[in-house]
C-alpha cells in the first residue's frame, strides 16, 4: 500500500478576536458538506502530535489519499488586546484612522480599485458618526425638557447620561453592528501608518519560526494560507523565511494560499515600506507557488486585484501571484446566493466554506487532498479580469 500524500497547512486569520477553535469547528462543518457535493471523504482524526493549537484530517480522492495536519498561527490576543479601547478612545480611533487615510491620499487611492472594501472601509465612520448623533439629538431632548420643567442646571447632567447610555447601548449591540469592531480593525492597520507594530514583528518572527520547522518535517508540502489580513502577514512572514534561510534541498515544497486579501489597506499607506518590499521579492521567487484567490462578490475583500501589482511593486520578473477568482455568481446557487445576501462577513469567510456548485477552486480537496497546489494550478491562467494596473504608492526602481 503507497504512502499517503502528507501536507502541512499553516492557517493565519485575519483580525479575528475569536479564539481559533472557530476554524476547526467551521472545517467539521463545512467539509462533509463539499465532500458530499464533489464525491469525496475527509474526515477528522486523532492528532499524531501536539500543535499548538490545529486538527488533523485524513482524506480519500479520486486521485489518492492524503492525510494533513493544521495549525493556526494564532495572533488573537494582539487583535483582543488592540480592541481594548472605550467608547472614548474608538471615536478617537474614528479621527486618527480616518485622518490618515484621507490625509495622506490613500483613500482616494483606494477608489480606483474596488468600491466595495472602501464601502466596508467607510461603513464604521458612518455608522459611529450617526450613533453620536442619535446620542446628542437624544441628549439635547432630554435637556431641553428638563431645562423647561426645572433649572438648567438639572437637565445638563441628565442630558451628558442620556448621550453616554446611548453610545453605550449601541456599543452593546456591536455583535450586530459591527461598527466598532471594524472600527478597531482598520485602526490597528494604519495605527503606525502602515509599519507593523513592534509586537506584530515579534510574532512574525515566531510565525516563520514555525513555518521553518514544518519545512524539516516528514511532508510532502507545506502550505501557508492567509486570509483577509492575514494574507499580508503570510507574504511578510514567508519573504522573511525566504530571505533568511535556506529551505532543505529535498524537502517539501512551499506555497502560500490568500484568501480574500486586503493588502491594499496596508500596502498603499506611506509606511508600509516593509510589506511593499515583500510583496516585491516574494512575486519573484522561484521557490514558491502563490495562488491568489478572491472574489468580485466579496465587497470586504479587493476582488481579483493583484496585490503586487496594484500596489505598484511589479517588476519584470513578476511571476506570481496567480491570480483567480472564487466566481460566486457561479459556484453558489442562487439559492445560496440569496441566503447570503447583504451578510457580508460570512460571504468572506466563504473562501473556507462548501460550495455547492464549485468550480476549480475547492478550499477542501487544496488543504486536505492529495495533490500540490503547484500541481494542482498548473495549467491554470489567471482570471481574464484581474486588475493589475499600479494605483499605491509604491514604485520599482
Amino acid at each position: 500500500m503507497s504512502r499517503p500524500f502528507r501536507r502541512k497547512v499553516l492557517y493565519i486569520p485575519g483580525f479575528d478576536p475569536i479564539p481559533p477553535r472557530r476554524y476547526r469547528e467551521l472545517f467539521r462543518k463545512e467539509s462533509p458538506v463539499q465532500a458530499a457535493v464533489s464525491d469525496y471523504r475527509i474526515e477528522l482524526v486523532r492528532p499524531s502530535h501536539k500543535a499548538a493549537f490545529g486538527w488533523q484530517t485524513r482524506g480519500s480522492f479520486p486521485n489518492g489519499e492524503a492525510e494533513t495536519q493544521f495549525e493556526v498561527l494564532v495572533w488573537a490576543d494582539l487583535v483582543q488586546d488592540s480592541m481594548r479601547r472605550g467608547i472614548t478612545g474608538t471615536y478617537m480611533q474614528l479621527f486618527s484612522t480616518a485622518w490618515t487615510y484621507i490625509g495622506t491620499g490613500a483613500l482616494f487611492q483606494l477608489m480606483k480599485l474596488r468600491r466595495g472594501p472602501v464601502l466596508a472601509a467607510l461603513y464604521p465612520i458612518v455608522v459611529l458618526l450617526l450613533q453620536a448623533l442619535v446620542g446628542l439629538i437624544l441628549a439635547g431632548l432630554a435637556g431641553w425638557i428638563l431645562t423647561k420643567l426645572t433649572l438648567w442646571w438639572i437637565g445638563l447632567p441628565v442630558a451628558l447620561a442620556v448621550f453616554w447610555g446611548v453610545l453605550s447601548g449601541f456599543r452593546r449591540i456591536d455583535n450586530r453592528l459591527f461598527a466598532y469592531y471594524l472600527m478597531h480593525d482598520y485602526a490597528f492597520t494604519a495605527q503606525h501608518r502602515g509599519a507593523y507594530p513592534a509586537e506584530l514583528e515579534q510574532r512574525l518572527a515566531q510565525f516563520g519560526d514555525r513555518v521553518s520547522q514544518a519545512l524539516h518535517e516528514d511532508v510532502d508540502e507545506v502550505l501557508v494560507v492567509g486570509h483577509s489580513s492575514g494574507a499580508y502577514l503570510a507574504v511578510s512572514l514567508l519573504a522573511d523565511l525566504l530571505r533568511g534561510k535556506s529551505l532543505p534541498e529535498k524537502g517539501p515544497a512551499l506555497a502560500l494560499l490568500s484568501l480574500g486579501h486586503v493588502v491594499p489597506m496596508a500596502s498603499f499607506l506611506p509606511k508600509a515600506d516593509r510589506l511593499r518590499e515583500d510583496l516585491a521579492f516574494l512575486s519573484e521567487n522561484e521557490t514558491i507557488f502563490w495562488l491568489d484567490v478572491t472574489a468580485p462578490g466579496d465587497a470586504c475583500c479587493f476582488g481579483l486585484c493583484d496585490p503586487v501589482a496594484v500596489s505598484g511593486m511589479a517588476g519584470p520578473d513578476q511571476r506570481w501571484p496567480l491570480v483567480i477568482s472564487a466566481a460566486f455568481r457561479q459556484t453558489l446557487s442562487p439559492e445560496m446566493q440569496k441566503s447570503l445576501r447583504w451578510r457580508w462577513f460570512r460571504l468572506h469567510f466563504q473562501y473556507l466554506c462548501a460550495f455547492d456548485r464549485p468550480g476549480d477552486y475547492d478550499y477542501f480537496a487544496i488543504t486536505a487532498g492529495p495533490l500540490k497546489l503547484s500541481r494542482r494550478f498548473a495549467d491554470r491562467h489567471p482570471s481574464p479580469a484581474r486588475i493589475t494596473r499600479p494605483v499605491g504608492p509604491g514604485r520599482r526602481i
